[in-house]
């Protein structure tokens, strides 16, 4: 059950927000700022690349590795592929993963290392792998961590990860898809592929991000009141929902899978993701089953404290600039409306790509705190 009260008392917020999740959502565009003086400081725009690497291969623990990498894969687009290493082992547990380079990895690659831990023996093997096959490795951890020693044996670059003090102090560790570890792992990596001609996110850039961020902080933190704060409109919408999240447009789609992803870690929430068109055909035996608003009307006489209500589908539309002008959302918005199914949408502000992302990113982490601190997750 949601306690709506709490969206709107910040003290009891703060007071449940035992992970500091709410400060890491508010603090991105800080934490944006520091990590590009840290790529700075590590020398990043003083790199003199030899030319594009044939291909990106990422590795690193939990969601927010995989937030990174799918977030480079789609802003990189065809000038080189990005793939996620996956790991190995028989629990999540730093010792217990080990990662591989695929056997076609050499000296045309680069190995990009991300973790807010650093302490992962299988990630220091997998760079000292790197640098026996000659591959460039650049790493982005805490300062001090094995990884950072790693990386210095195998002349790569290491990149100290823009880290608060409460985060060293918490437990349980925070979580990998907390607000503050994606920014941190992942403007580091921006200003990399800038510096190497894959994308575009020069300081300046960089700088817009971080302020679009703290537009957003501004907007949708615990001061303002949910009836004008759109991230706790979205959250309470989403109570006691299954959130079918569609997503259009090449920045929404990222952005989609990341509120996907933080749904479950950070709120426990179950959810759906995909991309229109497609989704429309994907979800559309979903929104006419057992699971649409109209298929199972809510019992008038349920004991609305001891027992659950009846989990129905909403659609979040994420969306980004449709391409070449042509848009799905008014054929989701009929198909949504066909089968009583309420719908939630959220658009950016106009800007860049990488800003756009951004907002979209923010909006839905908020979302995502919000519902989780409301629901005592």
């Amino acid at each position: 059950m949601l306690d709506e009260s709490l969206l709107d008392t910040p003290e009891a917020l703060a007071e449940a927000d035992h992970r500091a999740l709410l400060r890491g959502a508010a603090e991105a565009g800080a934490r944006v700022r520091t990590a590009a003086r840290h790529a700075t400081e590590a020398g990043v725009h003083e790199l003199k690349p030899d030319g594009r690497p044939r291909a990106i291969l990422l590795a690193g623990p939990g969601a927010a590795a995989t937030c990174v990498a799918d977030l480079l894969g789609t802003l990189a687009g065809a000038a080189c592929p990005v793939t996620r290493l996956a790991p190995a082992g028989v629990a999540p547990a730093a010792g217990a993963l080990r990662w591989e380079l695929p056997g076609w990895a050499g000296s045309v690659d680069l190995l990009i290392v991300t973790t807010p831990d650093g302490s992962e023996p299988g990630l220091s093997l997998l760079v000292e792998q790197a640098y026996r096959r000659g591959c460039t490795v650049v790493a982005v951890a805490p300062a001090g961590s094995p990884l950072a020693d790693a990386a210095g044996a195998a002349h790569g670059l290491f990149v100290p990860m823009a880290t608060a003090p409460y985060e060293q102090d918490e437990q349980p560790p925070v979580a990998a898809s907390a607000p503050g570890v994606l920014w941190a792992l992942l403007t580091p990596l921006l200003a990399l592929l800038d510096r190497i001609a894959l994308i575009s996110a020069p300081p300046e850039e960089l700088e817009r991000v971080a302020d679009r961020l703290d537009h957003i902080a501004e907007r949708c933190g615990p001061a303002v009141a949910t009836y004008s704060n759109p991230a706790k409109t979205l959250a309470t919408e989403l109570a006691d929902s299954l959130p079918v999240i569609w997503t259009e447009g090449t920045s929404a789609g990222p952005a989609g899978r990341r509120f996907a992803a933080a749904l479950a870690e950070l709120a426990g929430r179950p959810s759906l993701v995909a991309e229109l068109p497609e989704a429309l055909a994907a979800h559309n035996a979903l929104l006419a089953g057992p699971l649409a608003a109209g298929a199972d009307p809510d019992d008038f006489f349920r004991d609305r404290v001891e027992e659950t209500p009846a989990l129905h589908a909403r659609v979040v539309l994420l969306r980004d600039r449709p391409i070449g002008g042509l848009t799905a959302a008014p054929a989701a918005r009929e198909l949504a409306l066909s089968h009583d199914t309420p719908i939630s949408e959220l658009e950016p502000e106009a800007g860049d790509e990488l800003v756009a992302l951004a907002e979209l990113i923010a909006m839905t982490d908020f979302a995502a705190v919000y519902l989780a601190l409301a629901s005592r997750a």
